[in-house]
């Protein structure tokens, strides 16, 4: 028999008043909020711990927020960017930091505009973050799998000791989209949540990388090595400056995470996408050619790159693996190969790999305070909506944002129903 919130076997001594789903950022913040209200919430996830994703994401530094100007931080959203703006009226980078230094974790700026812990480290601030959360009275329920709603409308989980059955006065749902399902977002919700109706925006890889026909050559000689001090740009897209990684069978990397959308989009329309790199950003293509057209005598082709633009290496080697003898022998078809090399993308990897994913729950089916429209009561929020943004911190900013905002529509839902029932 399912355990049901007043079962005396049952470890739940009193009925929740609100019961969250999901133990990343956005859950977590969304306890935060509601539990120092003084309202009871139970927080529940499949698995065995919290903030999994966040842990991994901060294993090479832990890139919280940006320190970018407002303005531009909201542009990173896209078509999105007027009902992400929203939420972060709410709590934007700067409320966010100061957050984190309430929890005792002091932050510095990089170079880039990257916000870190000063430790570049997420375990203590998880940790901090944990140990306020239970203070506050947050229970925590582990490796409760949600299976959606049994006839009566109670909240089902699967758990190792058999199902569950909870009956919470709200439910906030922070679910996650469907990427790194083995650290627990596996998008095993939109069914759910479909099956009532819900319009669900597919998901699709974000952030993520591409799939390129390396020849054997290439690949076994470049693959794991990074291009740096380069410009990319789609067709008609401006150009970002960084680095991205040569992968076995495509690329992967910041740069090509920056560009990810517009690259991903066409393939889906059109079957490929052509990326194009320029290998000597700094240099203009007059003088490109000017250094090729210098007399060579002897000196291979290869020689007279090093010599003359310094391209050896991964560079030299993509720039023969992307174009032809034609190309080769062309000093004005060269240097406008350096400048604009040309890379047919096939395939987008799959989106287990990618760091996030787009789709989901489109805000069309959310009210202003993050409920679905068609079941009052629960509400959405965090990677499980339909938005998406590149790395250095938006990701993460938007999800706390929203889960604070998801959690003050759900203190007002609350009050509302009191009233109502008094």
């Amino acid at each position: 028999m399912p355990r049901t919130a007043t079962d005396p076997a049952s470890p739940v001594a009193r009925p929740p008043q609100v019961a969250i789903i999901g133990g990343g950022p956005t859950g977590l913040m969304a306890a935060e909020v509601l539990s120092q209200q003084g309202i009871a919430v139970d927080l529940y996830d499949a698995m065995p711990s919290v903030g999994r994703k966040f842990l991994l994401a901060g294993k090479g530094g832990m890139n919280i927020t940006h320190a970018e100007a407002s303005e531009q931080f909201r542009t990173r959203y896209g078509q999105r960017q007027q009902d992400i703006s929203r939420l972060l009226d709410g709590f934007d980078a700067d409320a966010l930091r100061a957050w984190i230094h309430e929890l005792g974790i002091a932050t510095f700026v990089g170079s880039s505009g990257r916000v870190f812990p000063t430790d570049m480290k997420a375990a203590p601030l998880l940790r901090a973050w944990l140990h306020r959360l239970r203070e506050a009275g947050v229970r925590f329920h582990m490796r409760h799998r949600w299976c959606g709603w049994n006839a009566d409308g109670a909240v089902q989980f699967d758990t190792p000791d058999g199902p569950v059955i909870r009956q919470p006065q709200a439910l906030l749902l922070a679910l996650g989209g469907g990427s790194w399902a083995r650290l627990g977002s596996d998008g095993r919700w939109t069914a759910l949540l479909a099956a009532h109706g819900i319009p669900i925006a597919p998901l699709r890889p974000a952030n993520c990388g591409f799939t390129l026909p390396w020849s054997e050559h290439f690949s076994s000689r470049f693959a794991g090595q990074p291009l740096k001090s380069i410009s990319a740009h789609t067709a008609g897209g401006a150009a970002r400056r960084g680095e991205f990684v040569i992968t076995a069978g495509g690329i992967e990397g910041s740069l090509i995470y920056a560009l990810s959308a517009p690259l991903r989009d066409a393939i889906e329309a059109d079957g490929k996408a052509v990326l194009y790199l320029d290998l000597l950003p700094d240099w203009s293509l007059d003088r490109v050619q000017q250094e090729l057209s210098h007399p060579r005598g002897s000196r291979s082709m290869s020689s007279h790159l090093q010599s003359r633009l310094k391209l050896a290496g991964v560079k030299a080697g993509l720039l023969r693996e992307c174009t032809d003898a034609a190309t080769f022998g062309d000093n004005a078809a060269l240097a406008r190969a350096i400048k604009a090399l040309p890379l047919t993308l096939s395939a987008v990897r799959p989106i287990d790999e990618a760091i996030s994913s787009a789709g989901g729950v489109p805000f069309e089916a959310l009210t202003h305070d993050l409920m679905l429209h068609q079941l009052p009561g629960v509400f959405c929020a965090g990677e499980m909506l339909d938005w998406e943004a590149p790395t250095g911190g938006y990701l993460l900013t938007a999800c706390f944002a929203s889960g604070r905002a998801a959690a003050g529509g759900v203190s007002q839902w609350l009050a509302t129903n009191k009233e109502s029932a008094s």
